[in-house]
């Protein structure tokens, strides 16, 4: 049976995946790394880690391949977005990475907006400029570490990087690059007018090409360290979201999927570019030649869940079993989900989070169901931007926690009013991968054919008409908190950092 292996350089580790034609997975492999925090809100790790643990996780899933009897005929790449490894002349690394979570590059934001224009910058990129995009940091780099910047030949992204190593090849795929700030967004290539108005060198980023195309091949000395094939053809890949969305099938209009997971992610396809003229969600290239996809973040998802369990010391079964005999609304009471700030649609690092609506009568069950609403009123924030933009799925695919426990899929159908689908193979963005590196080794013809061996469960999560209603009343509630009480929570994060 012929298999292609999708790797994840994930924030945390290194995930390997290797798939066969019909969509299983028959072998994997896993290895993790430390994250450096250097300074506070410095986020840092070690290429070499990364390499280190590459290995391992593709030589473990190579040798149960071999056991099996199974070809590897490629590899597809993806991994965390936004970060910046940055090279010498001789391809060595001058420094630790910068990842997606630092949040050392503010000044730099300001500069890039003024450089470039508020406006101006989001019709190009589709983003606005925040800590966690690439170009920031390159010019971090340029401020804070002059003797670095002045070695600097190459800047690629954390699987780019990877991609160097086990090809030589230096290139980059439009997903992931519509993550620096550097990219045109509708013309899907580096960006002349933002390159000049930064002064960054065109010659250090790396080219770009479509998530299934062929962007080098596997060493022949590395594939005999790894047992694996030498010559092998590796996918250009995709940035991990964009991947995962292959791998789940959200390949046209129509699809989105909804991960809980320590953050709350909507991830929606589109024919062509959708921007956000605010910046309140992100626009980038998806991982599908030609298409694009809409993006939003609630930062502190299944993260407030984990909160309010370590909070009273309950376990994940006790408060969810509690919360399901509560009805829908929890009584009148709410939850704003800002325990870590918020990026979709306040883009506000300072937002705090609220239980607003509390009376004598609520107990543990309702808060704990008031913050699972809230959670879900969070990330419907980021669906209505998309129907305001002409974005409108009509179908849901729901991973990560929000795909584990019945509530939490019942929320989503009612607060979203869309049915929402389990999927049959949940393997993260190392699955999608996997996908476009068969694509690329010329075992499906092309995307869309690839994520045709993608199965729901039959099993739908249909909304509740009553649900609905009482939903989209609480919802208007919970919309016009944040301005009401922006204030408040702003001054407040001022008096704890004083």
């Amino acid at each position: 049976m012929t298999v292609a292996i999708g790797l994840d350089v994930g924030t945390t580790g290194a995930q390997a995946v290797a798939v066969d034609a019909e969509g299983r997975v028959v072998a994997s492999g896993s290895s993790d790394y430390p994250l450096l925090t250097p300074r506070p809100q410095w986020t840092e790790q070690d290429p070499e880690a990364w390499w280190r643990a590459v290995r391992e996780a593709l030589a473990a899933a190579a040798a149960r391949v071999a056991e099996r009897g199974d070809v590897v005929a490629g590899l597809g790449l993806t991994g965390q977005m936004h970060g910046s490894v940055f090279l010498d002349a001789s391809g060595e690394v001058i420094r630790p990475a910068l990842l997606w979570n630092d949040q050392r590059t503010a000044k730099q934001c300001e500069a890039i907006t003024e450089l470039v224009g508020a406006r101006r910058l989001v019709e190009i990129t589709g983003n606005p400029a925040l800590t966690g995009f690439q170009a920031p940091k390159v010019l971090w780099l340029r401020d804070e570490e002059p003797d670095g910047y002045a070695r600097v030949e190459h800047v690629l992204l954390p699987k780019d990087y990877i991609r160097y190593r086990l090809s030589g090849e230096l290139a980059t795929d439009a997903s992931d690059a519509a993550g620096t700030l550097f990219l045109d967004l509708g013309r899907r290539d580096w960006s002349e007018d933002v390159l000049e108005a930064l002064g960054v060198p065109a010659a250090w980023l790396p080219d770009v090409r479509e998530s299934p195309e062929v962007a080098g091949a596997l060493g022949a000395g590395v594939a005999g360290e790894l047992g694996l094939p030498g010559g092998i053809p590796v996918a250009a890949g995709g940035g991990d979201n964009a991947a995962a969305a292959v791998g789940t099938a959200i390949v046209r209009e129509g699809l989105m999927s909804s991960s809980i997971g320590t953050s709350g992610v909507l991830f929606a396809h589109a024919d062509a570019p959708a921007v956000d003229p605010s910046g309140r969600i992100h626009a980038f290239c998806h991982a599908v030649p030609g298409r694009y996809c809409l993006l939003s973040v609630t930062l502190s998802a299944g993260g407030s869940l984990r909160w309010w369990r370590d909070v009273t010391g309950a376990g994940y079964d006790e408060l969810v079993a509690e919360a399901e005999r509560v009805p829908a609304g929890s009584e009148g009471l709410l939850f704003l989900p800002y325990l870590t700030g918020e990026r979709t649609p306040h883009l506000d690092p300072r937002a705090r989070g609220v239980f607003l609506g509390l009376t004598a009568r609520h107990a543990r069950g309702h808060m704990t169901r008031a913050l699972m609403e809230g959670v879900l009123f969070g990330m419907r924030d980021g669906l209505e931007i998309m129907r305001d933009l002409e974005v409108r799925p009509k179908e849901i695919r729901a991973t990560g926690g929000g795909a584990s426990a019945d509530l939490w899929l019942r929320l989503q159908a009612d607060v979203y009013g869309l049915p929402v689908h389990r999927l049959q193979i949940e393997e993260g963005a190392a699955y999608g991968a996997a996908l476009l590196g068969h694509v690329a080794a010329g075992t499906f013809a092309n995307v869309d054919e690839a994520a045709a061996v993608v199965r729901t469960m039959p099993e739908v999560t249909e909304p509740d008409p009553r649900a609905i209603d009482m939903y989209d009343a609480l919802y208007h509630v919970y919309r016009s908190s944040y301005d009401s009480m922006r204030e408040g929570m702003h001054r407040l994060s001022s008096l704890s950092e004083s």
